[in-house]
């Protein structure tokens, strides 16, 4: 089954008799969309132009031959920019503006393995951010040396910074109480807030899921950031919350005119609605992360999260069945650390008892 165009594209056949593509949300502007429908080109115009951007022509305001920038723009026309994914590419064009901004005037062979560590401790206040940084960087650098451009990569060696926690907290099952409360079904936010826990999706993935990747009760959808393909059961909390609605044409999360969203967009509008709720440290990530936890301490198996969350190997599954095994474990052996005889339960009540009739009676004996 061919999958469904995009939202808001519309196509027309110019006077030379070419067909053009556009993009147009509702009554706003009409902005033509370059390249081959489906090319890598194409795509970055689409996101583009959804987040409401307009691409830079290629031509204009071309970096220095031999500078940062100029590098940036020869790793952005390469075969292996092409084959990033949207979201990746998106990532990375955002890295590279504030790059630019700072040094893209500066020679790319003088940065060093000392300028890297100084960038990377500039951003120390958000570690990471900083992390981020530096991994697009030296994958830019790695291209270059592939290109022969350059003979070393500058950031092959500087160390990431360390952070506290694990990212995004998972969400307490007093905090999605607390939601449930607050959001009654048959919202908008309860409906964003059931998709995402009940399919434990990245928001990339949730803003896409619609009635087309629904068979037989079955949800089935290709993650965007890994590519793997996850099949999830409908549950009957998402589906209660699915039949109340409000949900879109292609896309179930829509905004207030019904339109889809951009991940970007619906991940600033959850943060806002966790703010309303009373959950002000909850993010979209942190129900895929509680999701993860109520699994794993249902005794889900690494195989049987790796099949709903699309981890591959044992690393990300591992975290949260370690979690759940040491719970388990610790509730179990708890008695095992009092002294091996018979042991008897005492309230504290019966010991004040006994400790009074014990008084008693040596009263009775003076």
């Amino acid at each position: 089954m061919p999958r469904p165009r995009k939202p808001h594209l519309v196509k027309q056949f110019n006077r030379h008799g070419t067909l053009v593509w556009y993009y147009r949300d509702g009554h706003g502007p009409r902005i033509r969309l370059k390249g081959a429908y489906g090319s890598p080109e194409f795509l970055a115009a689409y996101d583009a132009a959804a987040r409401g951007e307009r691409l830079e022509a290629p031509q204009a305001n071309k970096g220095a031959k031999g500078s940062l920038k100029w590098l940036i723009e020869q790793y952005m026309r390469s075969g292996l920019w092409a084959t990033f994914k949207p979201a990746t590419r998106r990532q990375r064009e955002t890295i590279f503006r504030h790059v630019i901004a700072k040094a893209g005037d500066k020679p790319f062979i003088a940065i060093s393995r000392k300028t890297m560590a100084e960038s990377r401790d500039a951003a120390k206040a958000t570690p990471a951010q900083a992390n981020v940084m530096l991994k697009v960087m030296r994958g830019l650098f790695g291209w270059a040396i592939e290109a022969g451009h350059m003979a070393e990569n500058p950031v092959k060696d500087v160390q990431f910074l360390k952070m506290d926690g694990g990212g995004f907290p998972a969400w307490s099952e007093d905090q999605l109480d607390r939601f449930e409360a607050t959001y009654s079904l048959g919202t908008r936010e309860r409906l964003a807030y059931a998709v995402l826990l009940y399919t434990g999706q990245r928001r990339g993935d949730v803003v896409r899921m619609g009635r087309q990747h629904v068979k037989d009760g079955v949800l089935m959808i290709r993650q965007e950031k890994t590519g793997v393909e996850v099949h999830l059961p409908i549950l009957k909390p998402l589906a209660e919350a699915l039949a109340a609605g409000p949900t879109g044409d292609l896309a179930f999360i829509v905004g207030v005119r019904g339109q889809p969203m951009t991940k970007e967009a619906f991940g600033t509008w959850f943060r806002k609605v966790c703010n309303q709720a009373g959950v002000p440290d909850c993010s979209a990530h942190g129900l895929r992360k509680a999701g993860a936890r109520r699994a794993a301490e249902q005794g889900a198996t690494t195989a049987e999260l790796n099949a709903i969350f699309g981890w591959t190997g044992a690393k990300m599954a591992s975290l949260y069945t370690e979690s759940a095994d040491r719970k388990r474990l610790a509730k179990g052996a708890m008695g095992k650390l009092e002294k091996n005889e018979k042991r008897t339960s005492y309230s504290l009540t019966s010991l004040q008892g006994e400790g009074l009739a014990a008084k008693a009676l040596r009263k009775s004996k003076t």
